[in-house]
């Protein structure tokens, strides 16, 4: 028989550190599609957004797979999808590096690794944290969020220098044997499910029968806008220093920079969301992104994009976690694993059409120009939208300032 352990425990912060070691092993299948994206170019003989294309289907599985996984975690446990992923992920790099065509190995990266792979290592791992913490529910989310940006920072080097020793097949199949060795035995650390499932807070017990379908419905849309933005230079980072004559590996060394710095900013946003709340820490972010995303378009030299993009990753670091502090804020405990799983499958949409339309963009213009400023526009509705929430949020303390 389990014992029963309660938020904020010292259990929590073990759950949490397995959580974040999953979500770092597990979050390579969201970046080896960004860092073998010019071999596949050059392998399968296609076009920029041909080469794209793998990336977004992958993405495009991963926000799906995330919704179905979380519903699988609100009702056995984050255990069981999280030993599907493990497995999974192997399956699908291996099946990867063997794939005879392009579109063989389009379907291996979006329905083996990301539908039924890594989906679980980041909505449904960030909504089982969430349960696990009260008092320090911001930084803990921010935690367990940073492993996909800790994937970003770790595996990018390893893989691209794999890649050039090896090949991108050789590469794939080490990947897929590493992952399930190593997470398979992590998961099964999150056996036991939170006692807090089963309870809705004072907050959200009030807000769950009137504008609960609009307020999911604009979360999820304010999700897509800022990944949308976020996604030009996480996805073509790597391409860009290659167009500039930089080559790839200064595209990956940079790709680790913006990451590396994005998990400074994810934490440091945690324990200002512990303070502020995720509305606010979602409005700074959501700002100072869009700054850096700017930045880009006059800057190309080498020095200076090292410099800009460790400024986007400091800047869109904490805006992810926030959604899902707004929804805990927002709706029952026992649902956490499926909302806040619907509003990261739409920032990871997000990333799966603005990677992709990116592409499209510079096969139009011949340049990344357009793409960028294609970028802001969405970040601007991200902004406008998490405004909105700000003076909803304000408007009952002006008009009742005495109600709680």
């Amino acid at each position: 028989m389990l014992t029963t352990h309660l938020p904020d425990s010292r259990y929590a912060w073990i759950r949490l550190a397995a959580s974040i070691a999953l979500s770092t092993i597990g979050g390579i299948g969201l970046w080896a599609g960004v860092v073998v994206l010019p071999f596949i170019q050059t392998d399968f003989g296609i076009d920029r957004a041909g080469a794209s294309l793998p990336y977004t289907m992958t993405m495009i599985g991963f926000a799906l797979g995330g919704v179905l996984m979380g519903k699988l975690a609100d009702r056995f446990g984050i255990m069981v999808p999280m030993m599907i992923g493990s497995v999974m992920l192997a399956v699908g790099f291996i099946a990867a590096a063997l794939a005879p065509n392009y579109w063989s190995y389009v379907a291996a990266s979006s329905l083996l690794i990301g539908l039924f792979g890594c989906a679980t290592t980041f909505g449904p791992l960030v909504a089982d944290v969430s349960l696990w913490f009260q008092k320090r529910r911001g930084i803990a989310v921010a935690i367990v969020a940073s492993g996909n940006y800790l994937a970003g920072t770790i595996w990018p080097p390893i893989l691209t220098k794999a890649i050039q020793t090896y090949g991108w097949r050789t590469s794939f199949i080490f990947i897929g044997i590493t992952c399930v060795t190593l997470m398979l035995p992590l998961a099964l650390m999150l056996r036991q499910r939170s006692p807090t499932v089963d309870r809705i807070s004072p907050v959200t017990s009030s807000k769950t029968s009137d504008g609960t379908v609009f307020t999911q419905g604009l979360l999820m849309l304010a999700g897509l806008a800022c990944c949308v933005a976020m996604s030009m230079p996480q996805v073509h980072i790597i391409a860009y220093c290659g167009d500039l004559g930089y080559g790839p590996a200064a595209g990956a060394q940079m790709l680790s920079v913006m990451l590396g710095f994005g998990v400074v900013s994810r934490l440091a946003s945690g324990i200002l969301a512990d303070k502020i709340g995720g509305i606010g820490t979602l409005i700074i972010g959501s700002t100072l992104q869009c700054l850096a995303l700017l930045f880009y378009i006059p800057f190309d030299g080498l020095t200076s994009l090292y410099l800009v993009t460790a400024l986007f990753g400091l800047a869109q670091g904490g805006i992810v976690p926030s959604y899902a502090l707004i929804v805990r804020d927002h709706f029952p405990a026992k649902e956490a694993g499926t909302r806040i799983s619907l509003v990261l499958t739409m920032t990871v949409l997000g990333m799966a059409l603005g990677g992709w339309l990116s592409g499209v963009i510079f096969d139009y213009t011949g340049s990344y120009k357009m793409a960028f400023l294609h970028g802001i526009a969405w970040n601007l509705l991200n902004m406008a939208i998490a405004f909105w929430f700000l003076i909803g949020k304000l408007r009952p303390k002006i008009l009742h300032p005495v109600a709680i």
